[in-house]
């Protein structure tokens, strides 16, 4: 079953520097998440910063392009993996150890047709 891991936090934690020692400290503890992930890991990918993001927003049939993310909200959509994994219970147990420099929320999303 294939399952979407989506990273929330405040992205506000990693500072101004977009290589600064934050950033290296979450990328090198990610990089060995993948590795202990092996072949469960189909993909995934970190993001910008929300600063980088466009919306695009249909309401009433209309639609309407905006800077920034869809809505205000203290953690960001940071990044994803996408693993295919035999079931909940073990996309739970990698989602456990999926690492986050400080606080944050990991949401589990089978995918439709993910079998």
């Amino acid at each position: 079953m294939k399952y979407m891991l989506l990273i929330y936090e405040d992205e506000q934690v990693y500072g101004p520097d977009k290589n600064g020692p934050a950033v290296q400290e979450i990328v090198a503890k990610h990089m060995a998440f993948n590795k202990e992930l092996g072949s469960a890991r189909v993909g995934g990918a970190g993001l910008k910063a929300t600063s980088a993001a466009t919306t695009v927003r249909t309401s009433k049939g209309a639609k309407t392009v905006h800077d920034g993310p869809f809505a205000e909200t203290k953690e960001q959509l940071g990044g994803y993996y996408l693993i295919d994994v035999p079931d909940l219970d073990a996309a739970i147990t990698i989602a456990k150890k999926l690492p986050v420099l400080q606080d944050g929320s990991i949401e589990i999303r089978p995918l439709l047709g993910g079998a």
